[in-house]
């Protein structure tokens, strides 16, 4: 059963990947290497995850191809948004938020490698009502 203390930790666990990249690479590079990079971690610690899967978007009962992708799911509970970039816009809170709410996945986490330190100001966390609903421990 996914309780809010295993998401947590399943957090923990995947900050400790992205902190691994971010100390071997560094900042200024591709999004697409940092993700690439980070699904060998994931892999090494042997969590289940998929990437750029399709989003399904429902307008009014009907299922619209958008091509809507997000970057990383993690053991079917957190989505993952992964930047490279100079300046964190609020648009990418939102994009995050909307993944979550389409997948209908309580947490999601943004991670920006372009920092000189990912956990103190390259990552952020959310939760939604799916996150409230579930259990503590």
């Amino acid at each position: 059963m996914i309780t809010q203390k295993y998401l947590d930790e399943l957090t923990y666990n995947i900050l400790g990947c992205a902190i691994e990249v971010h100390r071997e690479l560094g900042p200024g590079l591709l999004e697409k290497v940092y993700e690439k990079c980070l699904i060998q971690e994931l892999y090494v610690k042997k969590l289940r995850f998929e990437y750029q899967q399709s989003v399904p978007v429902i307008y009014k009962n009907e299922i619209v191809d958008c091509d809507l992708r997000y970057d990383l799911l993690v053991e079917n509970s957190i989505v993952i948004e992964l930047k490279s970039v100079e300046k964190m816009l609020p648009l990418f809170d939102a994009q995050l938020m909307t993944y979550m709410k389409l997948l209908k996945m309580p947490k999601g986490i943004l991670i920006n490698f372009n920092v000189s330190n990912i956990f103190k100001e390259g990552q952020r966390t959310f939760v939604n009502e799916h996150f409230a609903a579930l259990k503590r421990e």
